[in-house]
C-alpha cells in the first residue's frame, strides 16, 4: 500500500508541474502559470522588557504555484502550496539564547481541478486534493534539552495524509469558485503502524481481527498483523476558493474554506452509547467494551453533558470537518513582501493536544524574500 500511495502522490505532482510547459498544451487553449518560492524570516528580541515576552527567530521556506489551462469548454486549475520552517525560541531565561527549537510550519497541499462550463458560470468539476506534511511532528513538555528528551512523536509524512476526490456542481468566476458535492471520497492514510499502536489513528478505524465489532486492542500483539493504514469515507463536500492578485495595489489575497461531512460518521460516533453513558469519561464501544470516546478526555463534565444534549442539527454540525485558510502578501518591491497567514481547522478525528480539543489554529506574520516566474509575461 505504501508503494501505491507514493506512486500516486508522485504522479499527482508530476502532472501538476507539467502544466507549466507551454509547448505541451493542446491547440485551442492557453496556459497561465505563476510560481513563487519564498524565504520568510521573522525575529523578536526581548531583554529586561517590562511588558515581558520570549525572544524568537523564525525561518520558513515556501512555494506557492498556480498553473491554469483555459479552454473554451473547460478549465484545468492546479495549485501547489508547500511550506517548511523552524523557530528558535528563548524559553529558558537562565540558559543560552534561542535554546529551544520547534517546527513552525510543515505543509504539503496539492489541488487539481477540472471544470466544465455549462451555463453562465455554472458547471461541473472533478477535484482531487492531497494534504500531508514533510517531516515529523512532536508534542513537547518543558523547554531546552529536557523537552527534547521527553518529546512525544504525534505525526509524520503520510501519517496522517488526506486524499479528497469530489465530483461537484460548481459556480466559477475568474478569481473565485464555489463547489458543492454530494458524492465525495475522502481517504485518510496513516502509513506508519507505530501511530496506530500508540493511539494516533486520526480516524483510521481499527477492529480486532477475530471480532470485527470489537475495537482494536493495542495490548494484543497478534492484532498488529491486522492494522489498517487507510480509511475511506463517503460524504458531502463544500469548497470555496478566492485568489486575487492586486486586490489593492501590491496586495495579493488567497482564501479558501472546505467543509466535509462523513455519511458514516454517526455510526462511528456512537451517539446512542453517548446518550446512555453515566460516566462522562467513557462510553460503550460497539463490541460492549468500555472505550474512551475520541475527544471526551479533553472535555470537562459540563462539556460532555452539552454533547449529550445536542439536537439532530447540532450533532451533524459537530461531525462536520472544517478547514479554512487566509493568506495576505503585500509586495514592497519585486522581491520583498510582508506576509500574513491564518489556518483554522476543526477535525472530529483529532482529539487534540492540551486543551485544544478538535480545534487547530496556525498563524504566521513576517517578511519574506521571494521570486516569481509567470507565463505569459506581464
Amino acid at each position: 500500500m505504501k508503494r501505491i500511495i507514493t506512486i500516486c502522490a508522485t504522479l499527482f505532482m508530476v502532472a501538476t508541474v507539467a502544466t507549466a510547459q507551454d509547448d505541451a498544451a493542446p491547440a485551442g487553449g492557453s496556459w497561465s502559470t505563476s510560481t513563487t518560492p519564498a524565504l520568510k524570516v521573522s525575529e523578536q528580541l526581548f531583554n529586561n522588557w517590562s511588558k515581558s515576552g520570549n525572544s524568537t527567530f523564525d525561518i520558513t521556506s515556501s512555494l506557492f504555484g498556480n498553473y491554469k489551462y483555459t479552454h473554451a469548454k473547460y478549465v484545468w486549475d492546479n495549485v501547489v502550496d508547500l511550506a517548511y520552517g523552524y523557530a528558535w525560541q528563548d524559553l529558558d531565561p537562565e540558559g543560552v539564547l534561542f535554546e529551544t527549537r520547534r517546527k513552525s510550519n510543515d505543509k504539503i497541499d496539492l489541488t487539481s481541478a477540472l471544470s466544465w462550463n455549462a451555463y453562465k458560470g455554472w458547471g461541473a468539476s472533478f477535484t482531487a486534493n492531497l494534504k500531508t506534511q514533510f517531516g515529523r511532528g512532536y508534542e513537547y513538555d518543558g523547554v531546552g534539552p529536557e523537552a527534547e528528551e521527553t518529546k512525544q512523536l504525534v505525526s509524520d509524512f503520510f501519517a496522517p495524509a488526506y486524499l479528497t476526490t469530489a465530483l461537484s456542481f460548481e459556480y466559477k468566476k475568474p478569481d473565485w469558485s464555489v463547489a458543492l458535492s454530494f458524492l465525495t471520497g475522502k481517504t485518510t492514510f496513516v502509513c506508519n503502524d507505530w501511530f496506530i499502536i500508540n493511539g494516533y489513528n486520526y480516524g483510521v478505524i481499527q477492529n480486532d481481527k477475530d471480532d470485527p465489532k470489537r475495537p482494536f486492542d493495542p495490548e494484543k500483539e497478534e492484532t498488529y498483523k491486522n492494522i489498517k493504514n487507510a480509511y475511506f469515507a463517503l460524504g458531502s463536500y463544500v469548497r470555496a476558493q478566492y485568489l486575487k492578485k492586486d486586490l489593492v495595489p501590491n496586495l495579493d489575497l488567497y482564501a479558501r474554506i472546505e467543509l466535509f461531512y462523513d455519511y458514516q460518521k454517526p455510526k462511528n460516533m456512537g451517539w446512542k452509547s453517548i446518550d446512555a453513558a453515566t460516566d462522562w469519561s467513557y462510553v460503550e464501544g460497539d463490541g460492549g467494551a468500555k472505550t474512551k470516546y475520541t475527544g471526551v478526555e479533553s472535555m470537562d463534565k459540563a462539556g460532555f453533558e452539552r454533547l449529550k444534549g445536542m439536537n439532530w442539527i447540532q450533532r451533524r454540525a459537530f461531525e462536520t470537518d472544517l478547514d479554512m485558510e487566509v493568506k495576505l502578501d503585500y509586495r514592497f518591491s519585486n522581491h520583498i513582501a510582508a506576509n500574513f497567514a491564518l489556518n483554522l481547522k476543526y477535525d472530529t478525528d483529532f482529539a487534540g493536544m492540551g486543551r485544544g480539543g478538535h480545534w487547530q489554529l496556525y498563524q504566521l506574520a513576517g517578511v519574506s524574500l521571494f521570486f516569481n516566474w509567470k507565463t505569459p509575461k506581464q
